[in-house]
């Protein structure tokens, strides 16, 4: 819920109401009890979040920052590992080709 600003047209107080959005604004004044008021239009309040959880990477503590970073090298190692296994074999598949050319069959068809 919002914050209005009033200020009385006729004697010049000036005072703030806590006011649901949808509510209609005050038409009396609380000090001289004439009809002259004026919402005005304020700045407003910053919005200010207290508390934990609006976002999980916020105010991590060290301890979760040392253990993220030691995961992110195993996992960089065992990514290049792969890697690595992977160029070794794609290289033992180069010395064996299984590859057949056209036109020579080791079975005849015709009979």
């Amino acid at each position: 819920m919002p914050t209005y600003e009033y200020r009385c047209e006729s004697c010049g107080h000036e005072f703030e109401k806590f006011q649901l959005i949808t509510a209609k604004s005050l038409r009396k004044c609380p000090v001289c009890g004439k009809s002259s008021i004026k919402r005005l239009i304020g700045a407003g309040a910053g919005i200010i979040f207290k508390g934990s959880g609006f976002y999980q990477t916020d105010y991590r503590t060290e301890s979760y920052k040392k253990e993220r970073k030691s995961d992110k090298s195993d996992s960089t190692a065992a990514v290049s590992e792969k890697k690595v296994e992977a160029k070794d074999a794609k290289a033992g598949d180069k010395t064996e080709p299984d590859v057949k050319k056209k036109g020579t069959s080791t079975t005849s068809a015709k009979k």
